[in-house]
């Protein structure tokens, strides 16, 4: 694993442990303004799509996005570019956000309950890994069988679309994981020229 992390993957450690920090000291006051609400909740405003991104439900949530992002945030970094990263980053981020409210929009929930964690803009991050880095090995902590990056994607979306159709683990925002996986996937197709859309240069072959 990478010891000289990137300015970018390096800040956004900071700011996430930062904010987590500050969640501890505020109690549910960050919680109420800045997770992300579902639509209907009375709570919703338009900057929480960024800001539930920096916010986290506990130590162990944190703990598994810091350790992802510190995995591999500094190699996509270094592929895309300190400026390309930052936007890949927040693109996840939105998109993860967006059909976490789309998806609460059309099947609401009993009870509102806010989303919150870096997880969309981590999932996006993996899936970025597993396109540009396909045959690398990497394996789950709790199933220590390595296996190619792309495999290891593959599964891991699959596993979430199943959960987040079949509620088998409720309170997880399952959805919002997969969006950050399609803002990914669409960002970088985009980038590599393959969609209707053309980029004025071609970031990734």
């Amino acid at each position: 694993m990478p010891f000289d992390l990137p300015p970018v993957t390096r800040n956004l450690l900071i700011a996430n442990v930062a904010v987590f920090l500050l969640q501890q000291v505020t109690g549910t006051l960050l919680l109420q303004y800045f997770a992300l609400w579902p639509l209907g909740s009375g709570l919703f405003e338009p900057w929480q799509i960024v800001t539930s991104a920096f916010m986290h439900g506990g130590i162990t949530h944190i703990m598994f996005n810091m350790l992802a992002l510190y995995m591999f945030g500094g190699t996509i970094e270094r592929t895309f570019g300190a400026r390309e990263f930052t936007v890949y980053y927040f693109v996840c981020a939105i998109v993860a956000s967006l059909l976490q409210l789309a998806v609460l929009w059309f099947f609401p929930p009993m009870q509102y309950g806010p989303t919150l964690g870096a997880s969309g803009a981590i999932f996006g991050l993996l899936l970025a890994f597993g396109m540009l880095y396909p045959h690398e090995k990497v394996m789950l902590i709790f199933l220590p069988i390595p296996m190619p990056a792309w495999l290891f994607v593959t599964l891991y979306a699959a596993a979430e679309l199943t959960m987040g159709v079949t509620g088998i683990e409720p309170g997880v925002a399952h959805f919002a994981h997969l969006g950050g996986m399609l803002g990914g996937l669409v960002l970088i197709q985009y980038w590599r020229g393959r969609l209707p859309w053309k980029p004025k240069r071609r970031l990734l072959r």
